[in-house]
């Protein structure tokens, strides 16, 4: 059983984080483990397992790039691990950024991460409808692998803007 099928909704990059809350709490009332101390071992193992999978699936559905994943992933189009290989012009952008965040000092940390969102920005608007409207009949593989190469270039993204704000939290106090 997957997530969607737990939850009990449609398959979608993008869900209903409202529903996701109102079916996390109808399942966790109805799995919780602690309503079934009275129940044998076995049976209560399994609640726990699906108690697990309930909390997994609602942590996924609460982050809209572990949704993607999770449904690349379902579609046989994501592997575990999986070295992908970027676009040169991309992986170009970012060698530039990179080079930029050796030399960088306070006045410019800001325009970096200015220029890291425009371009999130540019990319993502390449696949925008694809993940706002996916329609699991409709959604060719074709169009998913774009979704798959965002996913993967937003990824080189955040850890740029992680390396910012590591930047930001050590710089020296006055």
């Amino acid at each position: 059983m997957n997530y969607f099928e737990l939850f009990e909704i449609p398959v979608s990059l993008t869900v209903d984080k409202g529903l996701v809350q109102k079916k996390y709490f109808e399942l966790q009332k109805k799995y919780h483990p602690d309503f079934f101390s009275n129940e044998s071992d076995v049976e209560q193992a399994a609640i726990l397992e699906k108690s697990s999978l309930i909390n997994k699936a609602c942590k996924t559905f609460q982050n809209t790039d572990e949704t993607i994943k999770y449904v690349l992933k379902l579609k046989n189009l994501l592997e575990e691990e999986e070295k992908y290989q970027l676009p040169s012009e991309f992986l170009s952008e970012v060698m530039e950024l990179n080079e930029t965040l050796m030399d960088i000092d306070d006045s410019n940390v800001q325009q970096v991460e200015t220029q890291v969102n425009q371009l999130e920005k540019a990319l993502f608007s390449r696949v925008q409808n694809i993940i706002e409207y996916y329609d699991e009949e409709r959604t060719t593989d074709e169009q998913l692998l774009q979704v798959k190469e965002y996913y993967f270039q937003k990824k080189y993204l955040q850890r740029i803007l992680d390396r910012l704000d590591g930047m930001r939290n050590i710089a020296p106090s006055r």
